[in-house]
């Protein structure tokens, strides 16, 4: 995966510090970190008519992408059939990591039996492969990333371009 560019994000009104001032912007790693130690993810997406809706998911950030599994039937998956855009947050308001990205459902038994792995392992869980080929496995690949440290509100938030 190719590190993405790096920038401050313009939110007017909140005091943000410029690019030069503060802390300075906050690397990918410290983005990462946070999306591997994230216990599970808020997931948002959108409804045929427009309407959000969002709902917590198991997951892992794994090979540049957060990737999680839900019923083939449940809401969250129709949406991402009708429309793949949509937003994952870490669980972690204080070091908030979100990402913008696009939904991938994943069909192949590779990586889904990686996916089954890195699920048992992380969640103490031990789920067959035909689980989650049965039902539906994602990827999200980010396009954009937006992080900050409460602890340095005004200097930290940092924005990740990827080049799609």
């Amino acid at each position: 995966m190719t590190e993405p560019r790096a920038d401050r994000p313009h939110m007017p009104g909140y005091g943000i510090l410029g690019r030069e001032e503060g802390r300075g912007l906050l690397p990918w790693s410290w983005a990462t970190e946070r999306l591997m130690a994230s216990h599970g993810y808020w997931l948002a997406t959108v409804r045929r008519d427009g309407s959000p809706h969002v709902m917590p998911v198991w997951g892992m950030w794994h090979d540049g992408c957060v990737w999680f599994s839900c019923s083939g039937e449940a809401r969250k998956a129709r949406n991402l059939t009708d429309d793949s855009r949509c937003v994952v947050t870490t669980d972690n308001a204080v070091e908030p990591v979100v990402i913008e990205g696009v939904a991938e459902r994943v069909t192949e038994r590779e990586p889904i039996e990686r996916f089954t792995a890195l699920t048992n392992a992380k969640y103490g869980v031990d789920y067959a492969v035909d689980f989650y080929l049965d039902n539906a496995c994602f990827r999200v690949r980010p396009q954009r990333v937006f992080g900050l440290d409460d602890a340095d509100f005004t200097g930290s938030p940092t924005r990740w371009v990827f080049d799609t």
